[in-house]
């Protein structure tokens, strides 16, 4: 197929050469994007009088055709051409003829390309952000059924303070409208049109670019041509934006991992989310949370590639910016896969309230709560601290725990020890009694969840209390 910029070299590139200049391959993704910002751009040339209006009805009219054949199977890709914009092209000019070659007026392949991507980019992420709003919604209906399941917070992952399970997702489900929250504010610098930007040093022509911005949903245009050809900016945040949501992601696979672990055994996973062993027949192993943990690090490399590609180009063009497309697609792919899993997963994983509870039995995990008691009756907290310290190096010298303490034992570190210790230290008054903002109260757990659900419904995603009212 002939190439956009045949005429200036006089023999054919080496095929090796065309091989590695080919994107075909990867940007053909883009190929709807592509036919409907060249009939944007069409009705704009002819709204302009630079086309005719007969060559924009056959420009239009050619362009849905090669689509409706692509979608049903009646085209396929032509792996020969050079990109998506060759193959579209040169199609479009076999069926409608000489209309076909005036599509390209005042037009470069690197503002078409700045296009296209931020068109493509900008529906994975509404993609990326339902599905990301799905599994904020499992956690919040996981949370709220086991808002008064007690089992250990861990700090430095030793057994700290009672908290409830339900506390412990509605963490992961703050983290995710963060991440919804940066999505929208990615997708806000995304909404400005190149496509009138050219080559590098916009046209001679009389272009509306306004009218294509509104034909294709834009509510800002570049203001520098430069810029608007050389800009991946939206694609390094969008890539960081998935990279911080792949570390949340990771954070809880591991968690889960731990979960379902034989020394845990919080949680039991579903069998359509677990496999077996080849040689030990007793395993069930967590290999789907295993793998969303693993594809973090891809998703990580993929943002680093593009910060490294981009951090010495000089304005405007470089056919270096053709590397953007593989690592940001691969990063949108993976993170879209992992989100697919990762909501079934939650919401048919089996959680085990005994093995819970006994975990947060055995643990001193009220030792804090023991220390509150002393304070609340007048004992400086660092005192009560030194105190508690030291009846918990009591009790795991004999085996005992807070709650079997006799009162006599207690009298002997601080005389204001009364009977009503152990109402203080009962694991389930320990988490009632957290009534902070915030807290992990089996009530504080069902208003978070009720706020984020709010925030969900509202599209507002930031659900932090507001300091003041």
């Amino acid at each position: 197929m002939e190439k956009l910029w045949a005429g200036r070299l006089e023999s054919g590139i080496d095929q090796a050469a065309n091989e590695l200049n080919a994107s075909i391959r990867f940007d053909f993704r883009m190929v709807e994007q592509d036919i409907e910002g060249s009939i944007a751009h069409a009705t704009m040339l002819a709204a302009q009088k630079i086309i005719t209006g007969e060559d924009w009805e056959a420009i239009s009219s050619g362009l849905r055709a090669i689509l409706n054949d692509l979608k049903s199977g009646a085209l396929s890709v032509d792996m020969s051409s050079e990109d998506v914009h060759t193959f579209v092209e040169a199609e479009l000019t076999r069926r409608i003829g000489d209309a076909g070659k005036r599509l390209h007026t005042a037009r470069s392949r690197n503002d078409q390309v700045a296009l296209d991507l931020r068109m493509y980019l900008r529906q994975q992420a509404g993609e990326l952000k339902g599905l990301t709003e799905e599994a904020v919604r499992v956690l919040c209906g996981r949370a709220e059924e086991l808002a008064d399941a007690i089992l250990p917070g861990y700090t430095h992952m030793q057994r700290a303070q009672p908290v409830t399970f339900g506390h412990h997702l509605m963490a992961y489900a703050m983290m995710l409208m963060r991440d919804l929250e940066r999505m929208r504010d990615c997708l806000k610098r995304m909404d400005a049109l190149p496509l009138g930007c050219c080559a590098l040093a916009g046209t001679t022509y009389p272009l509306d670019r306004p009218l294509t911005a509104l034909l294709l949903g834009f509510d800002r245009l570049s203001l520098n041509s430069m810029d608007g050809v050389s800009d991946r900016d939206f694609v390094i945040e969008l890539a960081s934006c998935l990279s911080i949501e792949m570390m949340h992601l990771s954070r809880l696979a591991e968690e889960i991992v731990l979960w379902s672990s034989w020394e845990f055994q919080f949680i039991e996973l579903d069998d359509a989310f677990s496999t077996g062993s080849s040689i030990m027949p007793q395993k069930k192993n967590p290999d789907m949370a295993e793998l969303i943990r693993g594809k973090t690090g891809r998703v990580y490399g993929n943002l680093m590639a593009l910060l490294t590609v981009l951090k010495g180009l000089p304005l405007a063009y470089n056919k270096d910016m053709q590397e953007d497309k593989e690592a940001v697609f691969d990063s949108v792919d993976t993170l879209k896969q992992c989100l697919t899993v990762l909501a079934p997963m939650l919401k048919t994983m089996r959680p085990r309230r005994d093995k819970m509870r006994a975990a947060a039995s055995a643990g001193f995990i009220n030792a804090t709560d023991c220390a509150d008691y002393l304070t609340k009756k007048g004992v400086p907290f660092r005192t009560a601290y030194q105190v508690t310290g030291k009846l918990v190096a009591y009790c795991i010298e004999r085996g005992r725990t807070l709650e079997s303490l006799p009162l006599a034992e207690y009298q002997t570190f601080h005389p204001l020890f009364e009977n009503d210790v152990y109402a203080a230290i009962d694991l389930d008054a320990c988490v009632s009694r957290r009534t902070s903002l915030g807290g992990p109260s089996p009530d504080s757990v069902l208003s978070q969840a009720e706020t984020v659900r709010h925030a969900l419904e509202c599209g507002n995603y930031a659900v932090g209390a507001p300091a003041k009212e």
